[in-house]
């Protein structure tokens, strides 16, 4: 079983959102997709109800996620680690242990476009067209993801 965490700051827009995409281009036989933020602002929560809005527009349902914090032991327990941004990456790095830790640590968007260190925006503050362009982003990105997984 290959486990995939994707990291933003709450755990209700964007890793949410990520976390829903991916699941719905993998195989759930061999692959286990969660998310969490850096954060413990919302643990407990559901996604945002624009993120959960923009999942049900592209036939996926979030709200069975509930926000949880990102832990030291999540690099024991996941493969891969998907970051949003930059403040993202530098907060989950702080926590590991060892190069190995860092080294599962990756920008979502650098698997859509590599090496150029792009961030996912956060939609919170903005209005519900952010969340489209969040979700077309993460989606093009979990594509990526999900045909190099599969190979």
């Amino acid at each position: 079983m290959i486990r995939i965490l994707m990291v933003c700051l709450g755990n209700i827009c964007r890793s949410p959102l990520a976390h829903g995409i991916l699941d719905s281009k993998l195989d759930s036989n061999f692959f286990e997709v969660d998310s969490a933020g850096t954060s413990n602002y919302h643990i407990g929560s559901l996604p945002d109800k624009r993120s959960i809005a923009v999942a049900r527009k592209n036939n996926l349902d979030i709200t069975n996620q509930l926000g949880k914090q990102f832990i030291v032991e999540d690099f024991e327990t996941y493969d891969y680690i998907y970051v949003m941004d930059k403040s993202n990456f530098e907060n989950v790095i702080k926590m590991a242990r060892n190069v190995e830790d860092i080294a599962k640590v990756k920008l979502i968007l650098n698997e859509s476009h590599p090496n150029k260190n792009l961030e996912v925006p956060d939609p919170y503050y903005g209005g519900d067209s952010g969340f489209d362009d969040v979700y077309k982003m993460l989606d093009e990105a979990c594509d990526c993801i999900s045909k190099k997984t599969q190979c």
